[in-house]
């Protein structure tokens, strides 16, 4: 592994300082005392289910605790929970199915 040069890695935590702190600073500072337009907010409803599969799929699809090797115990979780959160619409009761057959297949199945 090689050294990072330190006046390349400082420069890159400062640009990602700056562009953080402007991201944030545009909706708080500049539009935060402004009410945002309807389709705007209609489209902000989708960030998190958005967000949130984009965050486990990759998980699911290539754990790295099998190596990026797809098995039968995640993928059936993966499935689990969003069948039980289709049908009960709880995110919480989903987790915990989801979560209660992962680890029950990974102890039966080794």
């Amino acid at each position: 592994m090689t050294q990072i040069d330190p006046v390349t890695m400082w420069s890159i935590i400062v640009g990602l300082a700056i562009g953080s702190f402007a991201l944030r600073f545009t909706f708080i500072g500049i539009v935060g005392d402004r009410p945002m337009p309807p389709w705007l907010l209609r489209h902000l409803r989708y960030t998190a289910v958005a967000i949130v599969p984009a965050l486990i799929a990759p998980l699911v699809v290539w754990p790295t605790a099998t190596d990026g090797q797809p098995d039968v115990p995640r993928m059936a979780a993966a499935a689990v929970a969003l069948a039980v959160g289709v049908i009960t619409k709880n995110v919480v009761i989903a987790i915990f199915a989801g979560a209660g057959t992962l680890y029950g297949l990974l102890y039966l199945l080794g």
